[in-house]
């Protein structure tokens, strides 16, 4: 039973009604205050519903939704929400003298890959950053800003000099042999790093801008911490070009790499807002900008290609820009950019994308397939409440205008779509609802508490016709086909398997739907 029934009851419907009157009022006078700081204007925000009202179905999903980094930590668990959890991984990094023991699991399975743990760092930062105030109304603050640190932890110790990363924990050929629980894992973990004799532009360049964003989230020393190796890893990134998936072929297996521009811009870019330092202002409007920033080309935001998000962040620039800095023509072409991968997300759009089912969720691969319109409407909302702040009425796609109220639309119909609004009446948030998956293609969540087990002989939970013992709370699986079916089994990795990147996305996506409150003008 998902988050809003199980709320229902225990505090029936006046408790509830006294519950989101408050809440509404605290959203109400956050909004107020918001307004007074940044000089707001006049009038009602084109949003529907009244602002500063908290919407309970997205409040509820994002509390699920968080639990699903508690799922996944690794090492000497710390006031863990999840029961059936318990301390894991205490040796990696021992073979190099490093306690590597925290960060998360990538997926269902036991392996720590670094280049989309540190995207999933990224983007909670930034998620936190655009949306805190949402996410203390509703809780959600402090859990996202303890998972932020159990990544940048693990991630500040994988960066033991500055030119050295360690970008893997875990040998996937070994550990996708195994079925067992993450508690009982005996086999040996081999690491990987990138160093200037093996680069690995694009996974510096990430974790980079990991560090860079997540240093705006907390207060010093750590924060200094944080932007001492942010600033590192981009030198090191930028200096020692070459891609991982190049360098290094076997992990071009499960995440390869199709270029490393996109993260040399991201990580710029991150730093830009993190220091304000002129330098990473020109690296993305000089000849990166040029070589690197495919104005006018939209693309799909994920864990490999980070154009999209370049463009949306830089637009933030152009909409709130520090005084004294102007509106450059490259800054400009950044946010003509992004109102193009606005325009090809809007439904009615002249230029919206024909990738989408039949019930208009946006669909680009068939593998993971809720990714990208997750992460499309996250980057929606974000754009949406950029133009509410800063009071821009609309956009233009091929000579028509659209609203932020459009796009927040398109990212409330992905949104809806995840939690059940879509023909197989599913929520694929697990967790969520009545109805949602039962046999999550993922180890602890698969095999009972209690049950230790061996490399081999957990593979008859894998096999089980039973539904998992555990519930994966807050994970977010693969998703349907393209005829929006949904097969739920546990040998179904392609749309049974949930992923720690796919929880950033839905978190940003759903703190930006939890009220109407417009974001911050800066970071700092």
């Amino acid at each position: 039973m998902g988050g809003g029934e199980k709320s229902k009851s225990k505090g029936g419907w006046c408790g509830w009604l006294l519950v989101l009157v408050v809440a509404a009022a605290v959203v109400a006078a956050i909004v107020v205050l918001v307004k007074k700081k940044h000089g707001g204007g006049s009038g009602a925000p084109p949003v529907p519903g009244p602002p500063g009202a908290v919407t309970q179905k997205y409040g509820d999903a994002l509390k699920i939704a968080m639990q699903f980094f508690d799922v996944q930590k690794s090492g000497k668990l710390e006031d863990n929400t999840i029961s059936w959890r318990g301390d894991s991984a205490m040796e990696d990094g021992s073979s190099a003298n490093l306690d590597l023991s925290k960060g998360m699991y990538d997926a269902g399975d036991l392996m720590k890959f670094g280049f989309p743990m540190a995207y999933t760092a990224t983007v909670l930062a930034w998620t936190i950053l655009e949306y805190g105030d949402q996410m203390e109304v509703v809780g959600q603050l402090k859990p996202a800003k303890d998972s932020l640190k159990w990544i940048t932890d693990y991630l500040v110790n994988a960066h033991p000099s500055p030119n050295v990363l360690y970008i893997q924990v875990g040998d996937p050929d070994i550990d996708h042999k195994c079925w067992q629980r993450p508690e009982d894992m005996t086999e040996k973990r081999p690491l990987i790093q990138i160093n200037t004799s093996v680069p690995g532009t694009e996974v510096a360049a990430e974790t980079a801008a990991a560090m860079a964003a997540a240093s705006l989230v907390f207060k010093p020393p750590y924060s200094s911490t944080l932007l001492r190796h942010a600033k590192q890893l981009f030198t090191f990134a930028d200096k020692h070009r070459g891609s991982y998936s190049e360098n290094i072929p076997k992990v071009a297996t499960y995440y390869n790499s199709t270029g490393y521009g996109d993260e040399l811009l991201w990580a710029a870019t991150w730093l830009y807002h993190a220091t304000g330092d002129q330098s990473y202002h020109d690296y993305v409007t000089g000849e990166n900008g040029d070589e690197f920033a495919s104005w006018g080309n939209p693309t799909w935001f994920s864990w490999d290609n980070k154009l999209a998000g370049v463009q949306v962040l830089l637009s933030r620039v152009s909409f709130f820009r520090p005084k004294g800095l102007s509106n450059s023509q490259v800054l400009l072409k950044y946010r003509s950019t992004a109102e193009a991968v606005m325009c090809g997300l809007l439904p009615k759009s002249p230029t919206a994308t024909s990738s989408r089912t039949d019930s208009g969720l946006v669909w680009v691969s068939q593998w993971n397939s809720l990714q990208h319109p997750v992460a499309s409407a996250f980057l929606a909302v974000v754009y949406s409440d950029y133009m509410l702040t800063s009071r821009t009425p609309k956009i233009s796609c091929d000579g028509q205008s659209y609203t932020p109220s459009d796009l927040r639309k398109f990212a409330i119909s992905q949104a809806d779509y995840v939690l059940g609004d879509n023909p197989m009446k599913m929520s694929y948030l697990v967790g969520y609802g009545d109805n949602y998956p039962k046999y999550v293609h993922h180890r602890g969540a698969s095999i009972p508490a209690g049950e230790a087990t061996g490399c081999k002989d957990g593979f008859k939970w894998l096999t089980s016709t039973a539904p998992n013992p555990n519930v994966a709370t807050g994970g977010l699986v693969g998703g349907p086909f393209l005829n929006e079916t949904y097969v739920d089994s546990r040998n179904n990795s392609m749309q049974a398997e949930p992923t720690t990147y796919n929880s950033a996305i839905i978190l940003g996506l759903l703190s930006g739907l939890v009220t109407t409150s417009s974001v911050a003008r800066s970071f700092t």
